[in-house]
C-alpha cells in the first residue's frame, strides 16, 4: 500500500489536478505573476495550454478576473456566464475558441484560467500539540467560529451535533462536464439548515465517499465528551462550526477515471463562491477565525499570487479570518500546491506521531507550519469513525488552533495569532529549511514541553496483504532495540477493508508466540471497514522481536485486505553511564511528553548497575509529581556486584508525562560504581 493519504482534497489553480497523475497539470504564471501587476498589465494572463484544452474539448469552463467588478460585462459577453460572484471581479464562463481570443485581447481582463475539476483524495494528535492541556485550562475556542469548506459535514454526528452554526452549498451542475448537484434539494446553491449534510441527499450514497469534510471538522472543533468510542475531543470544542459543500456529482469516466464514477469532484469556481460566503458571514457579525481549505494541487516553488482565489483570501485576511490550506500530498521536498502557495494563506504540512515529516507532505520554503497528519482518528458520517492520513488532517489542527488563540486572546490581530503559533512550535529541520509543528497549550498558556522528551517509539506495516477467503494470513512488524517486556498499555490500529468484516477473526501474535485477541467473527456485523485501535496489555511477551497481525476470514464468499497496521510500545531507556558517589545519591531521569493521562497499575523499570558490594544501594523511582516509589533496599550481607533486574510498581497515582528519575543511593563508604542504563515501560 500506500500510506492511506485522504489527504489534501486536490484542486489547484482553477481546480487542477489529482495527486496521482493529473489529467491536466497545472503552471505557474511566469514569474509567479502578482494579481497586482496583472492588473497594471496591458494584457490578460492566459493560463498556458488553455488553447489545447479548447482545442480537444470544444469549449471549457473559465474562472476570469476583471480590473474593476465595472468590466465584469464586457468580460461576461466572450461566453455563457455560469457563475459571478457578488463582491469580487469575477466571473466564469463556458469559452469557446473564439471567446477565449476575445478574452486574451481584453485590456480589463486580468486573467484567465480553467475552472478545471479534481476528486478529493482522502486520538493522538491532540495531546501531542497540547490541545488536551489547553481544553483542560478552559481554552476551547468558545466564542469562536470556522468555516470547512469541503464535501459537507454529518451535521448530526454526536462529534458535531449541535455546533454547526450556518450551511451552505455551492455545487456547480454543468452536462458539458457531466456534473450534477450534491446541493441536498438538487439546485446549485442552497443556504441555510441541511444544505451542506453529507448524510442528506446524494452525498448519502456511500460510493460517492463524502466522509472527508465531516473527518476533517472533527479535527478542528469535534466533541466526545459523553459520546460512547469518540476521541476525547477535536482542537477547540468548544467553538462552532460553518459547513460549506464546494463539490459537485460527476459520472464521466473521463474525469472520474475508468471504472471510478461516479466521483465527487470540485469547481474553483464552487470555492470562491465558498470564501465569498466566509466573508459575508464575518461581515454579517458571525465570529469567524479561520476557513479550512484542505485543497491543493500542483508544484509551486514560489508564490502563486495570480491565482484566483487570492483577492478572497486576502480580503478574508483584513476581515481578521485566516484561510487556512492543506499543502498537498505529492511529497515534493521543496514545493507546496496551490492554493497553498498563495503567500496570504497559512499553509501546513502533515508530520508524523515522532515529529518527522510525513512522507506524503508536501514542504519547503512556502511551508508556513506543520501540524500531525498520519493515523488521525475523527468523525465520519453515519455515526461513525475513521483513522486518516494526510495534509487535509494536519490543516484542520491549525485552524482549531486559531479559535483556541482567538479566546485567549480576542482583541488580538490574526497576525499575532498566526505569530504565536509560529514562534512556540517545535523546529522541525529538513532539507536546509525549518518549519515550526504548532504547539497550541505553549502558544495560548506559555507551557512548552521539554525538547528532550522521548517520543513514543512506533513501527508500521502499510503494505497491502490479501486476506485469503476462507482462510488466514498474517502481517508482520519487526521490532528492535527495546529491552525486556512489552508495555502493559501496548496500542495498536488496524485498517483492514472486507466485504462482510463479521467474517473476521484478528489477533495479534507476539515475539514469543502468545496470542492476544483483538476482534472475535460475529455473523451479524455487515460493516465492510475496520479502523480501529486496541490497547492490549502484552507484558506477558518481550517488546522486541516480530510482532504479527493474524486475519482469519471463518466464511466463504466475501473478500478484503489488510490495508495497514501499526504497533506503540510506550517503552523508555537512558543509558547514559552515571556516576554513584561513594557515599551519595546519583539521579538519571527519562523525560516523556506526549502521554495522557496517569501511569499504570503496572509500570516497569528494568536497572542496571555496575557497583561493587551492591548491598550498599538503596534504588527509588521519583515520578514526575514527586512521589517517591521504592524498588530496591539496602541490605548490607548482599556482597554480590552488579545489579540486572527488573521492577514492577504501581504507578498510577502519578502522571505519565513528565520527567521520571531513578534514585540511587549508596549507603556506605568503600565501593563505588555507575548507573549503565535503565529502562522504563508504561
Amino acid at each position: 500500500m500506500k500510506l492511506r493519504v485522504l489527504s489534501s482534497v486536490i484542486v489547484a489553480l482553477a481546480a487542477t489536478a489529482i495527486a496521482t497523475g493529473p489529467a491536466y497539470a497545472a503552471e505557474a504564471p511566469p514569474a509567479a505573476a502578482s494579481a497586482a501587476q496583472q492588473a497594471t498589465s496591458a494584457t490578460p494572463w492566459i493560463e498556458p495550454k488553455l488553447s489545447e484544452r479548447v482545442a480537444a474539448a470544444g469549449k471549457i469552463r473559465v474562472n476570469v478576473v476583471s480590473k474593476t467588478r465595472a468590466d465584469l460585462p464586457d468580460a461576461a459577453a466572450s461566453g455563457q456566464v455560469v457563475q459571478q460572484l457578488s463582491r469580487f471581479p469575477l466571473v466564469t464562463l463556458h469559452v469557446d475558441q473564439a471567446g477565449l481570443d476575445r478574452l486574451a485581447k481584453l485590456p480589463s481582463v486580468v486573467s484567465v484560467t480553467e475552472d478545471r475539476p479534481v476528486r478529493p483524495v482522502l486520538a493522538e494528535s491532540i495531546p501531542l500539540i497540547g490541545a488536551d492541556k489547553t481544553r483542560a485550562a478552559g481554552k476551547t475556542g468558545a466564542g469562536s467560529v470556522v468555516a470547512v469548506l469541503d464535501t459537507g459535514v454529518a451535521v448530526n454526528h454526536p462529534f458535531l451535533q449541535d455546533r454547526v452554526l450556518e450551511e451552505a452549498c455551492f455545487s456547480p451542475i454543468d452536462a458539458d462536464y457531466s456534473a450534477t448537484s450534491l446541493c441536498p434539494d438538487g439546485t446549485e446553491q442552497q443556504e441555510g439548515p441541511g444544505a451542506a449534510d453529507a448524510d442528506q441527499g446524494p452525498c448519502a450514497d456511500p460510493a460517492l465517499d463524502c466522509d472527508h469534510g465531516t473527518h476533517v471538522a472533527g479535527i478542528a472543533v469535534g466533541n466526545g465528551q459523553g459520546v460512547t468510542g469518540a476521541p476525547p475531543a477535536g482542537v477547540a470544542p468548544g467553538a462552532e462550526l460553518v459547513a460549506i459543500q464546494v463539490f459537485s456529482k460527476f459520472t464521466s469516466e473521463d474525469l472520474c477515471g475508468v471504472g471510478a464514477a461516479p466521483c465527487v469532484l470540485s469547481f474553483t469556481s464552487a470555492q470562491l463562491a465558498g470564501l465569498e460566503k466566509v466573508l459575508e458571514l464575518k461581515e454579517e457579525g458571525v465570529p469567524l477565525v479561520a476557513a479550512n481549505l484542505s485543497l491543493g494541487g500542483g508544484q509551486y516553488t514560489a508564490a502563486c499570487d495570480a491565482d484566483p482565489r487570492k483577492t478572497v483570501i486576502d480580503s478574508l485576511r483584513t476581515a481578521g479570518v485566516a484561510t487556512v490550506v492543506a499543502a498537498g500530498n505529492d511529497g515534493f521536498g521543496a514545493a507546496v500546491a496551490a492554493p497553498a502557495c498563495v503567500s496570504s494563506a497559512i499553509t501546513v504540512g502533515a508530520t508524523t506521531d515522532q515529529d518527522g515529516v510525513a512522507p506524503f507532505s508536501n514542504r519547503g520554503a512556502l511551508l508556513d507550519l506543520f501540524a500531525p497528519g498520519v493515523s488521525i482518528v475523527s468523525s465520519v458520517p453515519g455515526n461513525k469513525w475513521a483513522s486518516l492520513n494526510g495534509t487535509s488532517m494536519a490543516a484542520p489542527h491549525v485552524t482549531g488552533a486559531l479559535a483556541v488563540l482567538r479566546q485567549a486572546m480576542p482583541d488580538a490581530p490574526l497576525a499575532q495569532l498566526e505569530t504565536a503559533l509560529k514562534t512556540t512550535g517545535k523546529s522541525i529541520a529538513y532539507n536546509g529549511v525549518t518549519t515550526p509543528r504548532i504547539q497550541v497549550d505553549a502558544a495560548v498558556l506559555g507551557k512548552t514541553p521539554d525538547p528532550g522528551a522521548w517520543p513514543i517509539p512506533y513501527y508500521e506495516n502499510m503494505k497491502d496483504t490479501a486476506i485469503p477467503d476462507h482462510g488466514a494470513v498474517t502481517s508482520s512488524i519487526p521490532v528492535t532495540g527495546l529491552l525486556g517486556t512489552a508495555p502493559a498499555t501496548t496500542e495498536v490500529y488496524i485498517d483492514i477493508h472486507h466485504t462482510w468484516r463479521g467474517e473476521l477473526k484478528i489477533d495479534l501474535l507476539a515475539p514469543d508466540g502468545k496470542v492476544y485477541p483483538l476482534v472475535a467473527n460475529d455473523p451479524n456485523d455487515s460493516a465492510d471497514i475496520i479502523h480501529e485501535t486496541f490497547q492490549v496489555n502484552a507484558s506477558a511477551s518481550p517488546a522486541s522481536g516480530t510482532w504479527k497481525l493474524r486475519v482469519q476470514d471463518v466464511e466463504w464468499l466475501d473478500t478484503g485486505y489488510i490495508d495497514g497496521w501499526w504497533i506503540r510500545l510506550p517503552c523508555f531507556g537512558n543509558w547514559d553511564d552515571t556516576t554513584i558517589p561513594d557515599p551519595g545519591a546519583a539521579e538519571s531521569s527519562i523525560v516523556l511528553a506526549w502521554i495522557n493521562g496517569n501511569a499504570p497499575t503496572r509500570t516497569r523499570v528494568h536497572v542496571e548497575i555496575d557497583h561493587t558490594w551492591r548491598g550498599d544501594l538503596k534504588i527509588d523511582l521519583i515520578a514526575p509529581d514527586g512521589k517517591v516509589y521504592p524498588l530496591r533496599a539496602a541490605d548490607a550481607k548482599d556482597g554480590t556486584d552488579n545489579i540486572d533486574e527488573s521492577y514492577w510498581v504501581n504507578a498510577n497515582a502519578s502522571p505519565a508525562s513528565g520527567t521520571w528519575k531513578l534514585r540511587v543511593e549508596d549507603l556506605a563508604k568503600g565501593d563505588t560504581g555507575f548507573i549503565n542504563g535503565w529502562t522504563l515501560t508504561l
